[in-house]
């Protein structure tokens, strides 16, 4: 039985946004814990309407045109949100990040196609080095 998800919304709401340290891990389907200090990630510390939103954003691909239907708010709108969850997220470390591969031409040329991204990123997709 797994309440997880209400569970971690309970949690964010408790600790309103304070720092928290794991200290007590435990696999579920096998029962072994592990005992020390462990730091949640950056992604985890968002409120719960955040990590929603990160959520629906990946979801959506990156799409801001998608992100204003599902949320139904205007673009600068969403621009404002990304900004602040950028800031929020950032400096990531270098080894957090995997290294980028090509995306699949097909679906960056879909994308250009739709609107959803410029030439500048078709490129950059294109190239590898988003």
């Amino acid at each position: 039985m797994s309440h997880a998800p209400r569970d971690w919304q309970e949690l964010t709401r408790l600790t309103g946004g304070r720092s928290l340290m794991v200290e007590r891990v435990r696999i579920a389907d096998s029962g072994v814990a592990i005992e020390g200090a462990f730091a949640l990630p950056r992604l985890a510390e968002l409120s719960h309407e955040d990590q929603v939103f990160v959520a629906a954003f990946v979801g959506a691909h990156g799409s801001i045109k998608e992100m204003e239907q599902v949320f139904g708010v205007s673009y600068p709108t969403i621009k404002a949100r990304l900004t602040r969850l950028a800031a929020a997220l950032d400096p990531i470390e270098r080894e957090e990040v995997a290294p980028v591969q090509a995306a699949p031409r097909a679906a960056v040329l879909d994308r250009l196609a739709a609107g959803e991204i410029d030439a500048d990123e078709a490129v950059r997709l294109l190239r590898g080095s988003a």
